[in-house]
Protein backbone atom coordinates (compact mmCIF):
# COMPACT_ATOMS: atom_id res chain seq x y z
CA UNK A 1 0.00 0.00 0.00
CA UNK A 2 2.09 2.55 1.21
CA UNK A 3 5.15 1.64 -1.56
CA UNK A 4 2.26 2.79 -4.14
CA UNK A 5 2.35 6.50 -2.88
CA UNK A 6 3.58 9.30 -4.74
CA UNK A 7 6.25 11.07 -2.39
CA UNK A 8 7.81 13.17 -5.29
CA UNK A 9 4.60 15.55 -5.44
CA UNK A 10 5.24 19.02 -4.71
CA UNK A 11 3.48 22.56 -4.82
CA UNK A 12 5.92 25.63 -5.49
CA UNK A 13 5.66 28.72 -3.00
CA UNK A 14 3.55 31.26 -5.19
CA UNK A 15 0.83 28.82 -5.80
CA UNK A 16 0.75 27.42 -2.27
CA UNK A 17 0.27 31.06 -0.76
CA UNK A 18 -2.30 31.64 -2.91
CA UNK A 19 -4.23 27.89 -2.39
CA UNK A 20 -3.54 28.17 1.47
CA UNK A 21 -4.76 31.65 2.35
CA UNK A 22 -8.20 30.97 0.74
CA UNK A 23 -8.85 27.19 2.62
CA UNK A 24 -7.94 29.02 6.10
CA UNK A 25 -10.51 31.24 5.15
CA UNK A 26 -12.77 29.11 4.44
CA UNK A 27 -11.68 26.51 7.05
CA UNK A 28 -12.81 29.73 9.60
CA UNK A 29 -16.31 29.86 7.97
CA UNK A 30 -16.84 25.57 8.02
CA UNK A 31 -15.85 25.92 12.29
CA UNK A 32 -18.76 28.35 12.73
CA UNK A 33 -20.90 27.14 10.12
CA UNK A 34 -20.51 23.45 12.13
CA UNK A 35 -20.48 25.40 15.60
CA UNK A 36 -24.22 26.76 14.46
CA UNK A 37 -25.19 23.06 13.55
CA UNK A 38 -23.54 21.56 16.62
CA UNK A 39 -21.75 19.02 14.42
CA UNK A 40 -18.76 17.66 16.25
CA UNK A 41 -15.39 16.96 14.57
CA UNK A 42 -12.56 14.77 15.47
CA UNK A 43 -9.02 15.30 13.57
CA UNK A 44 -6.88 12.52 14.16
CA UNK A 45 -2.87 13.42 12.89
CA UNK A 46 -0.77 9.87 12.80
CA UNK A 47 2.75 9.82 10.91
CA UNK A 48 6.52 9.10 10.81
CA UNK A 49 8.55 10.86 13.47
CA UNK A 50 9.81 14.07 11.86
CA UNK A 51 6.99 14.13 9.01
CA UNK A 52 5.31 17.58 9.87
CA UNK A 53 2.25 16.41 12.03
CA UNK A 54 3.16 19.49 14.40
CA UNK A 55 4.06 21.82 11.65
CA UNK A 56 0.80 21.00 10.24
CA UNK A 57 -1.88 21.28 13.40
CA UNK A 58 0.25 24.56 14.01
CA UNK A 59 -1.01 25.96 10.60
CA UNK A 60 -4.46 24.31 10.93
CA UNK A 61 -5.22 26.03 14.36
CA UNK A 62 -3.42 29.62 13.30
CA UNK A 63 -6.74 30.62 11.73
CA UNK A 64 -9.58 28.44 13.90
CA UNK A 65 -11.40 30.48 16.87
CA UNK A 66 -9.47 29.13 19.82
CA UNK A 67 -12.95 29.26 21.63
CA UNK A 68 -13.95 26.27 19.37
CA UNK A 69 -11.12 23.73 19.34
CA UNK A 70 -8.95 21.62 21.51
CA UNK A 71 -5.62 20.21 20.97
CA UNK A 72 -4.43 17.05 22.39
CA UNK A 73 -0.79 16.00 22.01
CA UNK A 74 -0.93 12.85 22.80
CA UNK A 75 1.97 10.10 24.62
CA UNK A 76 2.04 7.32 26.97
CA UNK A 77 -0.52 6.36 29.18
CA UNK A 78 0.03 7.73 33.35
CA UNK A 79 0.16 4.94 36.01
CA UNK A 80 -3.61 5.48 36.64
CA UNK A 81 -4.98 5.15 33.11
CA UNK A 82 -3.09 1.60 32.88
CA UNK A 83 -6.24 0.81 34.77
CA UNK A 84 -8.91 1.19 33.70
CA UNK A 85 -10.09 0.15 30.09
CA UNK A 86 -6.92 1.88 27.35
CA UNK A 87 -9.57 3.66 25.82
CA UNK A 88 -11.09 5.48 28.41
CA UNK A 89 -8.43 8.55 28.53
CA UNK A 90 -9.62 9.21 24.76
CA UNK A 91 -13.49 9.05 25.71
CA UNK A 92 -12.12 12.18 28.20
CA UNK A 93 -11.11 14.04 25.25
CA UNK A 94 -14.41 13.35 22.98
CA UNK A 95 -15.42 17.02 21.99
CA UNK A 96 -18.63 18.53 22.69
CA UNK A 97 -21.46 19.30 19.89
CA UNK A 98 -20.19 21.81 17.81
CA UNK A 99 -16.10 21.87 18.87
CA UNK A 100 -13.36 20.02 17.29
CA UNK A 101 -10.73 18.23 19.05
CA UNK A 102 -7.08 17.66 17.79
CA UNK A 103 -5.25 14.59 18.58
CA UNK A 104 -1.17 14.62 17.71
CA UNK A 105 -0.85 11.07 17.78
CA UNK A 106 -4.16 9.03 19.17
CA UNK A 107 -5.44 5.69 19.99
CA UNK A 108 -3.76 4.28 17.31
CA UNK A 109 -1.00 3.93 18.96
CA UNK A 110 -2.15 0.49 20.15
CA UNK A 111 -1.37 -0.65 17.03
CA UNK A 112 1.61 0.76 15.73
CA UNK A 113 4.06 2.02 18.67
CA UNK A 114 3.19 -0.49 21.47
CA UNK A 115 3.02 -3.28 18.79
CA UNK A 116 6.47 -2.93 16.97
CA UNK A 117 8.17 -1.95 20.37
CA UNK A 118 5.91 -4.81 22.40
CA UNK A 119 4.76 -2.58 25.01
CA UNK A 120 1.12 -4.47 24.67
CA UNK A 121 0.70 -8.63 24.41
CA UNK A 122 -0.20 -9.45 20.81
CA UNK A 123 -3.32 -10.44 22.07
CA UNK A 124 -4.39 -6.89 23.17
CA UNK A 125 -2.85 -5.34 20.27
CA UNK A 126 -4.97 -7.81 18.15
CA UNK A 127 -8.66 -7.18 20.06
CA UNK A 128 -7.47 -3.31 19.44
CA UNK A 129 -8.38 -3.28 15.99
CA UNK A 130 -12.00 -4.35 16.88
CA UNK A 131 -11.81 -1.89 19.83
CA UNK A 132 -11.26 1.37 17.75
CA UNK A 133 -13.45 0.35 14.73
CA UNK A 134 -16.08 0.09 17.25
CA UNK A 135 -15.15 3.04 19.84
CA UNK A 136 -15.38 5.25 15.64
CA UNK A 137 -18.33 3.70 14.78
CA UNK A 138 -20.56 4.67 17.94
CA UNK A 139 -19.10 8.11 17.44
CA UNK A 140 -20.05 8.16 13.75
CA UNK A 141 -23.31 7.03 14.62
CA UNK A 142 -23.79 10.10 17.18
CA UNK A 143 -23.43 12.56 14.27
CA UNK A 144 -19.23 12.97 14.57
CA UNK A 145 -17.17 13.82 11.50
CA UNK A 146 -14.27 11.44 11.90
CA UNK A 147 -10.87 12.98 9.69
CA UNK A 148 -7.84 11.18 9.88
CA UNK A 149 -4.43 12.08 8.47
CA UNK A 150 -0.98 9.40 8.21
CA UNK A 151 1.96 11.64 6.99
CA UNK A 152 4.05 9.22 5.18
CA UNK A 153 7.67 9.80 4.37
CA UNK A 154 10.65 7.74 2.92
CA UNK A 155 12.88 6.04 5.25
CA UNK A 156 15.76 8.08 3.41
CA UNK A 157 14.07 11.36 3.65
CA UNK A 158 13.07 10.82 7.70
CA UNK A 159 17.01 10.10 8.17
CA UNK A 160 17.81 13.33 6.49
CA UNK A 161 15.46 15.28 8.63
CA UNK A 162 16.50 13.74 11.99
CA UNK A 163 20.39 15.21 10.70
CA UNK A 164 19.35 18.09 9.84
CA UNK A 165 17.41 18.70 13.10
CA UNK A 166 20.48 17.33 15.04
CA UNK A 167 22.52 20.05 13.07
CA UNK A 168 20.80 22.93 14.79
CA UNK A 169 21.58 23.33 18.45
CA UNK A 170 18.07 25.38 18.95
CA UNK A 171 16.32 22.10 18.06
CA UNK A 172 18.86 19.46 18.47
CA UNK A 173 17.22 18.35 21.15
CA UNK A 174 13.75 17.51 19.60
CA UNK A 175 15.90 14.44 17.97
CA UNK A 176 16.13 11.11 20.91
CA UNK A 177 18.41 7.96 21.11
CA UNK A 178 14.53 6.76 20.81
CA UNK A 179 13.60 8.32 17.76
CA UNK A 180 17.07 6.65 15.86
CA UNK A 181 15.75 3.33 17.39
CA UNK A 182 12.45 3.81 15.98
CA UNK A 183 14.03 4.62 12.22
CA UNK A 184 15.90 1.55 12.49
CA UNK A 185 12.89 -0.45 12.78
CA UNK A 186 11.17 1.10 9.54
CA UNK A 187 10.42 -1.78 7.70
CA UNK A 188 9.02 -3.25 10.97
CA UNK A 189 6.86 -0.07 11.54
CA UNK A 190 5.83 -0.02 7.54
CA UNK A 191 3.97 -3.25 8.34
CA UNK A 192 1.98 -2.27 11.33
CA UNK A 193 1.25 0.96 9.76
CA UNK A 194 -0.42 -1.30 6.62
CA UNK A 195 -2.11 -2.99 8.57
CA UNK A 196 -3.74 -0.48 10.61
CA UNK A 197 -4.58 1.23 7.42
CA UNK A 198 -6.42 -1.59 5.61
CA UNK A 199 -7.87 -2.79 9.23
CA UNK A 200 -9.49 0.80 10.19
CA UNK A 201 -10.05 2.28 7.15
CA UNK A 202 -13.96 2.74 7.20
CA UNK A 203 -16.85 4.61 5.39
CA UNK A 204 -17.39 6.60 8.67
CA UNK A 205 -13.64 6.72 9.49
CA UNK A 206 -11.40 7.02 6.41
CA UNK A 207 -7.91 7.51 5.82
CA UNK A 208 -6.22 10.08 3.95
CA UNK A 209 -2.23 9.39 3.32
CA UNK A 210 -0.52 12.84 2.94
CA UNK A 211 2.31 12.42 1.07
CA UNK A 212 4.43 14.60 2.78
CA UNK A 213 7.99 14.61 1.41
CA UNK A 214 7.00 18.70 0.08
CA UNK A 215 5.99 20.76 3.24
CA UNK A 216 3.66 23.26 1.02
CA UNK A 217 2.26 19.98 -0.80
CA UNK A 218 0.97 18.76 3.32
CA UNK A 219 -0.42 21.17 4.24
CA UNK A 220 -2.41 21.95 1.25
CA UNK A 221 -3.45 18.67 1.47
CA UNK A 222 -4.55 18.29 4.85
CA UNK A 223 -6.63 21.96 4.71
CA UNK A 224 -7.83 21.08 1.69
CA UNK A 225 -9.41 17.83 2.92
CA UNK A 226 -10.38 19.05 5.89
CA UNK A 227 -12.49 21.68 3.84
CA UNK A 228 -14.09 19.09 1.76
CA UNK A 229 -14.89 16.84 4.48
CA UNK A 230 -16.33 19.76 6.78
CA UNK A 231 -18.72 20.75 3.68
CA UNK A 232 -19.82 17.06 3.00
CA UNK A 233 -21.17 16.65 6.86
CA UNK A 234 -23.15 20.16 6.14
CA UNK A 235 -24.23 19.16 2.62
CA UNK A 236 -25.06 15.56 4.70
CA UNK A 237 -27.83 17.08 7.18
CA UNK A 238 -29.35 19.25 4.19
CA UNK A 239 -27.41 22.39 5.71
CA UNK A 240 -26.54 25.31 3.95
CA UNK A 241 -22.71 25.38 2.74
CA UNK A 242 -20.66 28.74 3.55
CA UNK A 243 -20.19 30.41 -0.07
CA UNK A 244 -17.30 28.76 -1.71
CA UNK A 245 -13.71 30.43 -2.49
CA UNK A 246 -12.86 30.14 -5.90
CA UNK A 247 -9.40 28.62 -6.06
CA UNK A 248 -6.99 29.50 -8.87
CA UNK A 249 -7.82 26.45 -11.95
CA UNK A 250 -4.41 25.46 -11.67
CA UNK A 251 -5.21 23.74 -8.19
CA UNK A 252 -4.35 20.57 -8.12
CA UNK A 253 -6.51 17.85 -7.72
CA UNK A 254 -6.96 16.22 -4.70
CA UNK A 255 -9.18 13.23 -3.58
CA UNK A 256 -9.21 12.56 0.04
CA UNK A 257 -9.51 8.93 -0.24
CA UNK A 258 -6.82 6.56 0.63
CA UNK A 259 -6.98 3.98 -2.33
CA UNK A 260 -9.07 3.42 -6.16
CA UNK A 261 -10.96 0.61 -3.71
CA UNK A 262 -12.14 3.54 -0.95
CA UNK A 263 -15.11 2.60 1.08
CA UNK A 264 -18.40 4.46 -0.82
CA UNK A 265 -19.63 7.18 0.60
CA UNK A 266 -21.56 6.75 3.79
CA UNK A 267 -25.16 7.20 4.38
CA UNK A 268 -26.19 10.69 5.39
CA UNK A 269 -27.18 11.57 8.59
CA UNK A 270 -30.08 12.57 10.20
CA UNK A 271 -31.31 16.12 10.10
CA UNK A 272 -31.43 17.56 13.13
CA UNK A 273 -34.93 17.30 15.06
CA UNK A 274 -37.47 20.35 14.13
CA UNK A 275 -36.94 23.43 16.41
CA UNK A 276 -33.92 22.04 17.77
CA UNK A 277 -31.93 25.22 18.77
CA UNK A 278 -28.46 25.93 17.85
CA UNK A 279 -25.39 26.64 19.62
CA UNK A 280 -24.15 29.93 18.91
CA UNK A 281 -20.33 31.49 19.81
CA UNK A 282 -20.05 34.10 21.80
CA UNK A 283 -20.10 37.75 19.52
CA UNK A 284 -17.43 39.03 21.46
CA UNK A 285 -14.90 39.21 21.05
CA UNK A 286 -14.16 39.57 17.11
CA UNK A 287 -12.37 35.93 15.41
CA UNK A 288 -8.66 36.86 15.03
CA UNK A 289 -5.52 34.80 14.33
CA UNK A 290 -4.32 33.52 17.54
CA UNK A 291 -0.04 33.83 17.96
CA UNK A 292 1.02 30.47 16.71
CA UNK A 293 2.70 30.19 20.54
CA UNK A 294 -1.01 31.21 22.03
CA UNK A 295 -2.60 27.82 21.10
CA UNK A 296 -3.34 25.74 24.38
CA UNK A 297 -2.39 22.43 24.15
CA UNK A 298 -3.77 20.09 26.95
CA UNK A 299 -3.36 16.77 28.31
CA UNK A 300 0.24 16.23 27.54
CA UNK A 301 1.79 13.80 28.91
Amino acid sequence: MLEKVDLSLTLDKAEYQALTSGLQRRLTDLQKACWRAEIPTIIVFEGWDASGKGSSVQLLTRRLDPRGFTLYAIQAPRPHEQHVPWLWRFWQRIPAYGEIAIFDRSWYGRVLVERVEEFTPENLWRRAYRDIVNFERLLADDGFTIIKFFLHISKAEQARRFRQIEADPLTSWYVQPEDWEHHAKYNAYVTAIEEMLERTDTEWGPWTIVEATDRRWTRFRILSTLVARLEAALRARGLPVPESILLPEAAPDVTPDIAADAPATPEPLAAPEPGAAAAELPPEPPLAAPETGATEVRDAE
